[in-house]
């Protein structure tokens, strides 16, 4: 269907005016005939076209119908709209019409209002003359009330005092509040002075508050009205600076008073100043044991009162069993520091780490049943900083040094004294010479070590490792004077006269403390003694054990000086006198326990065995036939079979003895062929690795039969098998030095033979 010329031309000017009209009714045919060709896409669909275009028709009405309604609708809305817009213009209009004669009317008026504000000032002055012509009659009677406050105060009526200093106070700071505001600042200095005696009376009535909670501990338990009167004031006075304090718009002079905070100070300052600035005490034990017992008294008891009384007494919010806690605390971690930095002997410093890390918490103070469980200090940190206790116990341990050392000091002089006594040292049970010393060291450093178990683990630790090293130069000392008395005992051997027997009497001792120094170790699971002390027992132990080697060289020296000679080696009874000096000195020996026995034995028959050599090697005698060096051998054969039966049957086995080298050396002598002496050489310094090439050459000269080229083959042999000594091997020959070989005399152009 196509339009004509005059549609199109209508149709224009809407479709410029409205180009979403044109739009919508392109998609609307659109749509209508996308629904249409899919409907009737096949003739027989066509019968209900007539069904379809009624159904359409009556949509098409009911849609009209409702568009019809909803233009009507809204026209009649826009034209309500325009009535009100009309009448809201003459309303305007109608308003500044009245703006406009309301305006001439205020410029008319103006002169009347300049009358108004006259008025105005002359009102406020009214108020304010009426203001103070009644409080006039309260201003005059200031200084009678002044007069009846103070009145009032040395009646110690304080509540009524309060009332009406308040009630003054408050006058003052009304009047000052208003000049205030007015900025009549220089008033202000009039009305200061005018009541200058509030601040007097203040001061007055501050002063007996002070000195109540000053005796708050003893009022409370025989007249608490006066000190509830007391905090009643105080907290009155803290609801006013509270207050004023809120407002924040002027504040009184002497605002905010903080009498609370007073109030804690002055019972802090009451309670430090009592107890903890007593006059110099003494600084010795006892005088500071006193101290320590009175403040223990005093502070349960005074807790005891606040805490049964006091907190009574005062608000919940003053936490005053806390205070006075932590007051208490305070004062005493302050006090304990003062007295620290006295010169306190051991029983001082110890009574105050006792005091402070035993008895302090203990149920006997702080965990008194009688304040617990509101007592609690454990929240107030130590009495003693860590700090501070290792100073002090290290303090303690050089106090304890000092006196150990002096002790051990005197002990050593009596010791020394009895070494030179006309009688034998004392026997135990078993008979076993000893004296009390190893019993008096060990009782003395075993209590010390104790007494420190008391306070901590760190002070009884350090206290032995003191022990210890005391212990050591005790030792040091005691073989000092070990060898001062050896001393003496050489340039009079009569002196002392029982030498030998002091000397067992000190390796039983030694002994003894060896045994029982690792029971000194406070752990029990660890019972090793230190290396340098067990060092400086063996150097002792040594030290008497050459003394006692020494004595026994000395009394077999004269024997040893006959060997070898021809006496000797015709069948002299030289080696059973040695026997017998032996066995002398042995049952001297026996007086010791056995570990010593042992090692005395051993030494005695190493030194019989050395000595024996050395008269062999440096004295030697040259055989000059086969008979000779056969009875030579004898004689070796039967000394060395004497003396080893000796010691065997004092106990000595037989794998321990040194003679086993005259046995071997003798070996050497009686070998028939010489030729063999380089292997048998060879076995010899296999089995004595000290042997040196003078000790060999000397043996061969003994032979007396050796050639120099055989000397020349045993020495070459010697050096190209060189000896390491083995470990735990005890030289023999090492000690022995024999005399250097005299050169011959040559002439310059001669041949040596």
């Amino acid at each position: 269907m196509g339009m004509s010329a005059e549609d199109e031309r209508a149709a224009s000017p809407r479709d410029e005016e409205w180009p979403e009209a044109e739009k919508a009714e392109k998609l609307a045919r659109g749509a209508a005939l996308k629904w249409a060709s899919g409907v009737f896409y096949r003739p027989e669909k066509l019968e209900g076209l007539g069904h379809y275009r009624r159904r359409e028709t009556q949509r098409n009405s009911s849609i009209q119908s409702r568009l019809k309604s909803t233009v009507q609708s809204y026209l009649e809305g826009v034209s309500a709209g325009l009535e009100q817009l009309r009448s809201a213009a003459q309303e305007v209009q109608s308003v500044c019409q009245d703006l406009g004669a309301a305006r001439w009317a205020l410029l008319d008026s103006a002169d009347h209002f300049q009358g108004l504000q006259h008025m105005r000032e002359l009102m406020e002055k009214h108020v304010q003359l009426a203001s103070v012509v009644q409080v006039l009659p309260q201003i005059f009677s200031v200084h009678e009330v002044f007069s009846h406050i103070l009145q009032l105060l040395h009646g110690q009526h304080l509540l009524e005092a309060h009332v009406e200093l308040m009630v003054v106070e408050q006058l003052r700071d009304d009047i000052l509040s208003q000049l205030h505001l007015r900025g009549l600042s220089s008033a202000q200095a009039t009305v200061l002075s005018y009541f200058s005696g509030l601040q007097e009376l203040n001061e007055s009535l501050a002063k007996q508050l002070w000195d109540i909670v000053g005796s708050s501990l003893r009022l409370v338990r025989e007249d608490p009205v006066l000190f509830v009167t007391a905090v009643r004031i105080i907290e009155r006075e803290e609801k006013i600076d509270d207050t004023l304090l809120l407002e924040a718009t002027f504040l009184p002079p002497g605002r905010p008073k903080g009498w609370r905070q007073k109030f804690y100070q002055v019972l802090q300052d009451t309670i430090t100043g009592a107890r903890f600035h007593p006059p110099r005490m003494d600084a010795e034990g006892p005088g500071l044991a006193r101290h320590l017992a009175a403040l223990q008294k005093d502070i349960v008891s005074e807790l005891c009162v606040v805490k049964d009384l006091m907190v009574q007494c005062v608000p919940a919010h003053y936490n005053i069993l806390s205070i006075c806690t932590a007051t208490y605390h305070q004062a005493l971690t302050s006090h304990l520091q003062e007295i620290l930095r006295e010169d306190l002997d051991k029983q001082g410093l110890f009574l105050l780490l006792e005091w402070a890390l035993r008895v302090y918490h203990s149920p006997e103070m702080m965990g008194h049943p009688d304040l617990l469980p509101e007592v609690d200090v454990s929240a107030l940190g130590p009495l003693m900083s860590s700090e501070l206790v290792d100073q002090t116990e290290r303090r303690y341990v050089m106090k304890v040094k000092a006196s150990v050392f002096e002790w051990m000091q005197r002990t050593l002089e009596v010791e020394f004294k009895e070494w030179f006594r006309e009688e034998e040292p004392e026997t135990d049970h078993q008979g076993f010479f000893q004296s009390a010393l190893p019993a008096i060291l060990m009782q003395m450093l075993n209590e010390n070590i104790q007494v420190a178990s008391l306070i901590t683990d760190s002070l009884q630790q350090k206290i032995y490792n003191m022990a210890l090293e005391e212990l050591e130069a005790f030792l040091g000392r005691l073989r000092e004077a070990l060898v001062q008395c050896g001393k003496e005992h050489q340039q009079d051997r009569a002196v002392p006269k029982y030498y030998i027997s002091y000397l067992l009497a000190v390796l039983n001792n030694n002994l003894a403390l060896s045994n029982s120094v690792s029971s000194l170790h406070p752990d029990t699971a660890c019972r090793e003694v230190p290396t340098s002390l067990q060092a400086a027992l063996d150097r002792m132990q040594k030290k008497a054990t050459q003394l006692l080697l020494e004595e026994l060289l000395l009394d077999l020296q004269p024997l040893c000086l006959q060997l070898p000679s021809r006496k000797w080696l015709s069948g002299s009874q030289l080696v059973g006198s040695m026997c017998e000096v032996i066995d002398k000195y042995a049952k001297d020996f026996s007086r010791v326990r056995k570990p010593v026995f042992t090692l005395l034995l051993a030494e005695s028959e190493l030194l019989v065995a050395s000595q024996y050599l050395r008269a062999l090697l440096q004295r030697k005698m040259v055989c000059k036939s086969r008979e000779e060096r056969g009875q030579l051998c004898h004689r070796l054969l039967q000394d060395a079979t004497q003396l080893r039966e000796l010691f065997c049957g004092l106990g000595l086995d037989q794998s321990q003895q040194s003679l086993e080298a005259v046995f071997a050396l003798r070996e050497l002598i009686c070998l028939r062929d010489p030729a063999l002496l380089s292997l048998e050489v060879v076995g010899f310094i296999t089995k004595y690795p000290d042997v040196s090439d003078e000790h060999i050459s000397t043996l061969l000269d003994i032979r007396g039969d050796v050639s120099k080229e055989v000397r020349h083959v045993v020495l070459e042999m010697m050096a190209q098998h060189p000896q390491v000594l083995p470990e735990g091997y005890r030289p023999i020959f090492s000690t022995i030095l024999v005399p250097v070989p005299e050169l011959p005399f040559c002439l310059r152009k001669g041949k040596c033979a």
